[in-house]
């Protein structure tokens, strides 16, 4: 049967399931009380296995069957949730991630995940591994390690007979690789010890062993009187053996209580939060389809043909005064604001596809860096257009590797400026008109502004006295400028080169604008602004010279009327006082080179913003409002600075639209 068909579906629902497992193990790590997180994650992981085996991807189904296997030790409680079963779970998750991503990019070598393999399989066996590999030799195991390799009953007995005097060993043995018949030399190990003593735990199992299904070593756990001293003695007169390592189990109360408890680090189950409806009324459940983003970004730009012809369409009946047309028209506009509102709503993502990511993330480079960090996210239900979806995950990763490695200080620091060692980093979205608006903040050590000033005059961008009479404001956006970086080391997270000057870019080729703000060892906070939507938007068209502009409706605080005599000039720039305040202004014939007649007695000024800073623009005419549509100016025209693209109005002529970031 040929599964290729079903590739797509498959590739997006294994992500889906991976990205599960990814946050659950987040939550269960934090709250390791909740064993129905750890129900949430076995059933993906099943689902995984499933769909894998299905599809033929056998190195897939193998790797969640073992998961698999290790869950179940977990929700039986035959093994502890530590640290070490955490570290191996968020790898495998990482190595699932990877062998879809093989799979996406049409990768013939699956990825090697034999490692991870053998160490759940060993997580499974309770640290040690039985088959055809050697079981684990570890010389530097602590106290809480040999007792975690235990089980309930197997931990009481050795507490009983630390308390009666008794020595307790960890012995690892090993057998001569040319020994023809290790099933009776393990036999006659046993004979030994057990004349002296008590053998409580073998590894492998005492049947593996008298069955010789096992390799050339064993693990034995022996309760005796006699000292390391007369076991190796005795270990030394039975030949072709060795015994490599011997542990003494010390009197570990602590780790004895801990895991000797009937829940193993896990509390009773807990009702999962949040799906009860306490009226009693049956929940609505929402059908849903999978769509290729492809239709619709068709059918987006069939809508904005639409609105293109219903444009044209009001200026004919303008023009000509045909009253039968106003009725249909009133109504063809109706539908196609609709129709429009309907498309944009299907474009639209949550936020959150975006922030899941990040947790995980955080908590990795946390642990590198050696720091203690709390990740707060908000807003996740925040929809934006998928094109910006697309785009806007790898500034926030930058962002938030920058505010944990350069904002955030180390745990000392942090104790000795009083602060709490545990550092807070805020993610959050929320939705502001037509705009989504993004915060990266920490609680760190904040910008020096001194650093910038300092950095600013070595790179040769302005001279001290210049920068020293800038306020805070324009000297933060010298960090956007490219190969800026107050940091005084480079790391592996940050500190190449590729600075906040990719962030900006990124961000304001999305027709967006970004911003920091901070303060001296408070923290400091990134603020993006985007539109919903890059598609069709609400614009201002105006006309200079012989051209007609159009402005983003978003970017405009306001329109006035201009007489040339109220035009002042500061230090070479045109300003005018608008209601007590300074406004710069911008003649868009000469910094668009426009051609044309010369300058009319009344002149208009669009009041537009970028962030914090204002600007004047100086047209001709003020046209009017109209829905417009996007369209690139392609590869060889894009990248020009004050224009975002171009759009088609309804008399089919072309008009530009202007990039207010850029332009400023």
């Amino acid at each position: 049967m040929d599964m290729s068909q079903y590739l797509d579906l498959f590739l997006e629902e294994a992500a889906e399931h991976v990205q599960t497992l990814n946050q659950n193990l987040l939550k269960l790590e934090h709250n390791p009380e909740r064993i129905d997180l750890l129900d949430e994650i076995f059933r993906a992981a099943h689902t995984l296995k499933g769909m894998s085996a299905t599809m033929g991807y056998d190195s897939i189904a193998g790797l969640t069957h073992k998961m698999e296997n290790l869950f179940d030790m977990l929700r039986e409680r035959k093994i502890s949730l530590d640290a070490k079963v955490f570290n191996c779970l968020f790898k495998s998750a990482d190595a699932l991630d990877g062998m879809l991503e093989g799979i996406r990019e049409g990768e013939t070598e699956p990825v090697n995940v034999d490692t991870i393999v053998k160490e759940l399989g060993m997580l499974e066996n309770g640290g040690l591994e039985v088959g055809s590999e050697a079981v684990q030799n570890d010389e530097t195991k602590k106290d809480t390690e040999l007792w975690d390799e235990l089980n309930e009953y197997e931990q009481n007995l050795v507490k009983t007979a630390i308390e009666k005097g008794f020595y307790v060993w960890r012995m690892f043995i090993e057998i001569h690789p040319e020994c023809l018949m290790k099933g009776v030399r393990a036999f006659m190990i046993f004979k030994s010890l057990e004349g002296r003593g008590e053998i409580i735990k073998s590894v492998p199992a005492v049947q593996d062993i008298e069955d010789e299904n096992f390799d050339k070593s064993l693990v034995l756990y022996y309760i005796s009187a006699d000292s390391e001293e007369s076991i190796r003695k005795e270990m030394n007169k039975i030949s072709e053996i060795k015994l490599k390592n011997i542990n003494k189990i010390s009197s570990k109360s602590e780790a004895s209580d801990n895991n000797s408890s009937n829940n193993n680090g896990i509390k009773e189950r807990k009702k999962p939060e949040g799906i009860v409806d306490i009226s009693g009324k049956k929940q609505k459940i929402h059908q849903t389809v999978r769509v290729d983003i492809n239709r619709l970004d068709s059918l987006m730009s069939l809508v904005g043909e639409l609105v293109i012809n219903k444009t044209r369409l009001e200026q004919i009946n303008s023009s000509n005064k045909i009253e039968d047309l106003n009725e249909t028209i009133e109504r063809i506009n109706s539908i196609t604001g609709d129709l429009q509102t309907v498309v944009q709503n299907a474009r639209m993502v949550a936020i959150e596809q975006v922030f899941n990511r990040f947790p995980r993330m955080v908590r990795d480079l946390a642990k590198d860096l050696g720091k203690e960090v709390e990740l707060i996210v908000e807003g996740k239900e925040t929809e934006l257009d998928r094109t910006v979806i697309d785009e806007i995950g790898d500034p926030l990763v930058h962002l938030l590797r920058n505010a944990l490695d350069h904002g955030l200080e180390s745990t000392q620091e942090r104790m000795a400026a009083g602060k709490n060692t545990c550092g807070v980093l805020q993610l959050k979205a929320k939705q502001e008109g037509n705009h989504v608006i993004i915060s990266v903040e920490d609680d760190g050590r904040g910008i020096e502004l001194d650093s910038i000033i300092d950095k600013a005059v070595k790179n040769g961008l302005a001279a001290r006295t210049e920068l020293e009479s800038m306020d805070e404001r324009e000297l933060l956006s010298i960090i956007f400028e490219p190969g800026f970086s107050t940091s005084q080391e480079i790391t592996d997270l940050s500190g190449r080169g590729v600075g906040l000057d990719v962030v900006k870019n990124k961000i304001q080729s999305l027709s967006g604008d970004v911003y920091v703000t901070t303060k001296k060892g408070q923290g400091t906070k990134f603020t993006i602004k985007l539109p919903l939507t890059l598609a069709i938007i609400q614009a201002l068209l105006v006309r200079s010279g012989k051209e007609v502009y159009a402005i983003p409706l978003a970017n405009i605080d306001e329109t006035t009327s201009l007489e040339e005599q109220h035009i002042k000039n500061i230090q070479s720039q045109q300003v005018i006082l608008l209601r007590g305040s300074v406004l710069p202004l911008l003649d868009l014939r000469k910094a668009l080179s426009v051609p044309g007649s010369e300058k009319e007695d009344e002149l208009y000024v669009v009041v537009v913003r970028k962030g914090e800073q204002q600007i004047g623009l100086v047209v001709d005419e003020l046209i009017g409002q109209q829905e417009i549509v996007i369209n690139s100016l392609g590869k060889h025209l894009s990248g020009i600075p004050g224009i975002a693209g171009a759009s088609i109005l309804g008399d089919g002529k072309v008009s530009l639209i202007l990039d207010i970031a850029t332009l400023i």
